[in-house]
């Protein structure tokens, strides 16, 4: 069972990085040139693959919450850091779109959204049990 736990963890990062990369691009693809950021993700099918990136991503954090994903404890500090930084990289390039053109403010406001989508949710559940062990142990 626990061997099962670590495969559907790793799939689930990996399948959710992949998807977060693709939507990202075809983000980017969306908003180029628009005064406004939505793009994609201001659709319908971009709400249910916004809704499917952050099951993913819950997924990934609840598995390693439990011990049984790619996540291991040593990690936990490094991918919250990681985690938190590409969530705040998700908010400052948002209306990037227009500053930085051909293509760049866009990418990087398309691939920085989806990625913060996915990585979000993952980072809050490791975040609250961080913050769990910590209070625990006093």
């Amino acid at each position: 069972m626990a061997k099962m736990m670590s495969k559907i963890g790793s799939w689930a990062f990996i399948i959710g990085i992949i998807i977060a990369l693709i939507v990202g691009l075809y983000q980017a693809y969306t908003i180029e040139g628009k005064t406004y950021s939505s793009g994609f993700f201001g659709e319908d099918l971009g709400g249910i693959i916004a809704w499917i990136l952050a099951l993913l991503g819950a997924i990934v954090g609840i598995i390693a919450v439990l011990g049984k994903g790619t996540i291991t404890k040593n990690e936990t500090t490094g991918f919250l850091i990681a985690g938190i930084a590409i969530v705040v990289m998700g908010g400052v390039f948002v209306g990037w779109n227009n500053l930085i053109t051909p293509w760049i403010g866009s990418l990087l406001s398309g691939v920085s959204m989806s990625l913060s989508i996915f990585v979000a949710p993952a980072v809050g559940i490791l975040a609250i049990k961080a913050i769990w062990d910590m209070g625990k142990d006093q």
